[in-house]
């Protein structure tokens, strides 16, 4: 049998919230580790600006990030602070590349997939279609919550499917900072050992909504293509919560502010 080594990631600090400094092959071979051992159940939040600006709102939800086994940078803002304090980060780990490159690199090894969130019929949908893209991924299943808050008896329904689908990984598709929250609340009802929050990763794979062209993905202007798109959900995301990020984090360069 395989040893598994736990490894600590380096990290840095961005508006007083840990940003481990990982590419997505280190995110993927972590996950490897934590399916191996079997230990415990772990999540990971894949964050950008607008996660980070929600931290500064809300202490709950900052402490969810701080209790995170990974904080990984989505977001190119992160990325660029990463390198200024010294580390070596090429590219952001993306939430749909982390998901495909998952699925690709892993699938003879016959992990189990089970996929939560989405649009009705949404997550059954991605499974078929990464099925089709990755021959011999595993689904162990999918559920698509409905857009209110689940009732108690739902939710232990919703829990019990997981658990008895011995998932070894669940893929949670309700944007942040919901799916953040929902991987906090049940870590410790589940016996998966990974869950991964991937936002819009549901939508992108399955063809709802348009992603960036690459380069634009590639160059930090992803958020000008979504704008576009869809400027009456996005605006506030982008243009004021966007705006509070890059005034705090000048306020905490030059030393004006100081963030716990």
């Amino acid at each position: 049998m395989a040893q598994f080594v736990t490894r600590e990631a380096s990290s840095y600090s961005v508006l007083g919230v840990r940003v481990d400094a990982v590419q997505i092959p280190d995110v993927v071979a972590r996950m490897e580790e934590w399916i191996g051992r079997r230990d415990a159940c772990r999540y990971i939040a894949v964050t950008d600006m607008h996660s980070l600006m929600q931290a500064q709102h809300s202490e709950s939800f900052k402490k969810i990030l701080e209790n995170a086994h990974l904080v990984v940078p989505d977001g190119f803002p992160l990325v660029w602070l990463g390198r200024r304090k010294g580390f070596a980060l090429r590219r952001r780990v993306y939430g749909p590349e982390l998901m495909e490159r998952f699925c690709e690199q892993t699938a003879s090894r016959r992990y189990r997939h089970f996929f939560y969130g989405g649009a009705p019929g949404v997550a059954e949908d991605l499974a078929a279609r990464l099925t089709v893209r990755f021959p011999g991924l595993q689904i162990a299943g999918s559920y698509c919550p409905p857009f209110r808050t689940l009732t108690q008896e739902e939710d232990d329904e919703a829990v019990s499917l997981i658990s008895g689908a011995h998932a070894d990984i669940v893929w949670v598709g309700l944007g942040a900072p919901k799916q953040e929250r929902w991987m906090a609340e049940h870590q410790a009802r589940l016996e998966a050992p990974v869950l991964v929050g991937v936002g819009a990763a549901f939508d992108f794979h399955t063809g709802r909504i348009a992603q960036a062209p690459p380069w634009m993905r590639e160059h930090g202007l992803e958020w000008f293509f979504r704008l576009r798109r869809e400027p009456g959900r996005l605006w506030r995301r982008y243009l004021i919560y966007g705006t509070q990020f890059v005034a705090l984090v000048l306020l905490e360069a030059l030393g004006l502010k100081k963030f716990s």
